[in-house]
This record gives C-alpha cells, structure tokens and sequence, in this order.
C-alpha cells in the first residue's frame, strides 16, 4: 500500500488543515457519485480515503509516523471505511469514513451530495438477477406454468404468457437481490429460450407446417389430423389436393396482442408407399400416362 502523504500529495510536515484541504479536493474529483461507472476512479477514491482516514485522525497519525502502524493501519482491525466498503454491493457503502463526517459538517454543496447519497445507499434497492429458462414451442404459443430451478438450490415458478417469442425477457418484480434499509428487493429477469419444433415455423402471429398425405387422399380427398401447438384437429383435405396445395386452419396460430390468434398455414406433401407397390404399378400402367402432363401444362 502506498505512503499515505504520498497518496494525498502532502509533505510529511503538512498541517491539519492541508490534509482536510488535500483531501476534500482529491475526493470532489474522484467520489463515485460524480465519476459513474469509471472503476478507475472509484479505486483511487478508496485509497484517498484510506490515507486521509489513516492521517486525519490525529492519534493514527502520530502512530504512523512514529512507525507503530504501517499504511494499512496494521494493528487494528481493517478501519470502517473498507470494511464498509468491501460489504456492500459493488462499492455501494462509503459511509463511516473519517472523512465523511467532516464532510456532514461542512455546509457546501459537496456535503450536500454526501448526505443525499448516503440516504439513498441506506435504502438502496437489491439488484436484478438474470437467469435464462428453455420451453417448448407449443408451450411459447399456449402459455405454461413453469419452475425454474436457481443455482442456489431455491427454485422460481414462472407464468409463460401465451404467445411468448423466443428471447423474450420476463420479468418477475420483487424476487431479485434484497435491498438495504428501507430499498426493496430487486426483480428477478428471466430470458426465455423456445425450443425448435421441426414440425412447425412461426412467421409473426402464424405458423405453417408441412403435411404428408397420401396418393388416395390426394385423389379422392378425405379428413385428417393436423398437428397444431394446441392439440390436434381434423381437417378435409378436396379431391385432386397436390403437394404444395396450402390450406388454412383460422386462429390456431399464436395470441396476438389485440385479444386475436394468428393461423396456420398447412401446406400438403404427396409421398407414395416406401418400396415397389404391384397394385400401385399395375394401375398406373393401366392409365392413359398421356392425359396429363405436368411439364406441358406448366404446373412443375
């Protein structure tokens, strides 16, 4: 640890007085609330009031230039003003130094700030904690009731509001960090992760899903059963259905913010049998193979 004169920018033969002055100008540049976010000035902060803490009581003092006590103040417990420091929140604490209390008594618009601050850090508000939470899809599109287990062991039940998109963040007020004196708690800041479903693609409020049928079903039409996010539902495939044929299935799609639901969009896959069929291709043999062309009639 450096010499606290030294630190102060002091001669070793400064006066009370130069070292309050020193002091008080150092820390109105360097003090937290006026340099915000900046580590590196809030690191000398500290050390400034560790030096003045040392040097602005008159015993330390005397103690430390007659060698019974080192910079850090050796002998004694680490003084107030780190331990406070060290305790709170991200260097939220500076209260009990030395050289705060000679602040309070001054009348200036500096000590001013000290008091408001120190208020604010006596009732400060815990901090937000972030954690992340997988569903499935279905669940982003109908909502679900989940518990998502913490690091520490604890767990949080989570409401998935219908409709959620994936990196949604929700937020959950008062389950965050505990706050200080009168502060609140924080709010615990879920993101939320949607799990892919192959079977379906979600484009704004709608989702589209590809759909096998077979060559009878194609050709003579028929009903089936259609997976949604919600459940399956049966729905009549016409006659002379093609792949590519998209048909509509209203409000199964997701939540929409007006009170309303988006749609499905089923789009149709013919696929034949797997492996040689003799009736298949004794039928097709028997068909009059030039009724229809689909490169000629300009459908493929």
């Amino acid at each position: 640890m450096r010499n606290p004169y030294e630190v102060l920018g002091i001669a070793s033969t400064a006066s009370a007085a130069d070292i309050r002055k020193a002091y008080r100008k150092l820390a109105k540049e360097l003090h937290p609330d006026l340099n915000p976010g900046d580590k590196a000035a809030e690191e000398k902060f500290k050390e400034v009031a560790g030096a003045y803490d040392l040097l602005g009581d008159a015993e330390k003092r005397k103690r430390f230039d007659a060698g019974e006590i080192d910079a850090s103040g050796a002998e004694r417990p680490q003084h107030q003003y780190y331990r406070d420091f060290a305790a709170s929140d991200e260097g939220q604490s500076y209260a009990n130094a030395s050289g705060y209390a000679d602040f309070v008594d001054s009348d200036d618009a500096f000590a001013e700030l000290l008091r408001r601050s120190e208020r604010a850090r006596a009732n400060r508000r815990g901090r937000d904690l972030h954690y992340s939470l997988a569903i499935d899809f279905a669940e982003s599109i109908a909502g679900a009731n989940k518990r998502l287990t913490l690091p520490d062991g604890g767990t949080l039940d989570v409401t998935i509001p219908p409709g959620l998109v994936d990196g949604q963040v929700l937020r959950l007020r008062g389950k965050g960090a505990p706050g200080t004196g009168k502060g609140g708690p924080g709010d615990a800041l879920i993101e939320v992760e949607v799990r892919p479903d192959l079977r379906f693609t979600r484009e704004g409020d709608d989702i589209t899903l590809e759909l096998p049928i077979s060559l009878s079903e194609a050709v003579l039409g028929g009903k089936v059963r259609v997976p949604t996010p919600t459940g399956a539902v049966t729905m009549t495939v016409p006659k002379g259905s093609n792949t590519g044929t998209i048909m509509r299935l209203k409000g199964k799609g997701a939540p929409r913010q007006d009170g309303g639901h988006g749609d499905e969009f089923v789009k149709l896959k013919l696929v034949l049998p797997k492996g040689p069929d003799s009736q298949l291709e004794e039928f097709v043999s028997r068909w009059n193979r030039k009724a229809f062309n689909p490169r000629e009639d300009g459908t493929s």
